[in-house]
């Protein structure tokens, strides 16, 4: 291949890798400003991470567009192909986190004007921190290509699902206890499943980071420990 070809196809790799870091930083940006948004009852923030996540999901289209275009115009082989595909993966998770983050931001809006109890909010708000440490972590070891730092991520993901089976349980213990927290809990709830899906798509992002650098897919089981599917509610006589 002549040399003028492959370093035209250097930099498609790299602008691919730049472009998916730059949709990591502002997908971080969205989980963290709608939990602060949450946490502070500020509905003028919560718009902000709405309008926003229009700017992450064009992004995504972009990287795929340009993904599908180099592997027509280059045919690559292994490395490289493994590069392209993971851009693609890790566009996809990342698109779903700003959604999200997006959803979470509209939770704050439909609980303007209700009264919030700090304690009721600090385990969502707990929670959210161990997972946007995942994320920043996990889009760090893709900068990186680190392998170990990846793997790291990925075996804290049970860590995430104990912590939101505890806050469910508490969550709906609040509301049996009084019902006018029953509308508050009920949007936590949702707020903290969506916090728990964007942990398990920086756990997805490990994995592909790990497909990237060993060429080889992850052979163990996720370490998954969400039981709130088991959780039984018992309601009053």
């Amino acid at each position: 291949m002549p040399e003028h070809i492959v370093t035209s196809f250097d930099i498609d790799l790299k602008e691919l890798s730049r472009r998916v870091v730059e949709m990591g930083g502002q997908a971080e940006r969205l989980v963290a400003d709608s939990v602060e948004a949450l946490v502070k009852r500020d509905s003028e923030l919560a718009q902000k991470v709405i309008v926003l996540d229009g700017p992450v999901d064009l992004l995504q289209r972009e990287i795929e567009e340009k993904a599908i275009l180099t592997i027509a115009r280059r045919q690559p082989l292994a490395g490289d192909l493994r590069e392209i595909v993971a851009a693609m993966r890790i566009a996809n998770d990342l698109e779903r986190i700003g959604d999200l983050a997006k959803n979470t931001a509209k939770r704050v809006l439909a609980l303007t004007g209700e009264f919030h109890p700090q304690k009721l909010v600090r385990g969502v708000e707990h929670m959210s921190g161990m997972v946007q440490e995942q994320l920043k972590e996990v889009l760090d070891s893709y900068a990186g290509r680190d392998d170990a730092r990846a793997l790291e991520v990925w075996r804290r993901d049970g860590q995430v699902d104990v912590l939101y089976t505890s806050l469910f349980r508490e969550l709906l213990t609040y509301m049996m206890e009084d019902p006018r927290n029953i509308s508050l809990c009920t949007h936590l709830l949702f707020c903290a499943k969506n916090i728990e899906r964007i942990g398990d798509h920086a756990t997805n992002v490990a994995e592909t980071v790990h497909y990237l650098a060993t060429g080889q897919q992850l052979a163990d089981e996720r370490p998954k420990q969400d039981t709130t599917s088991l959780t039984s509610v018992p309601f009053p006589a």
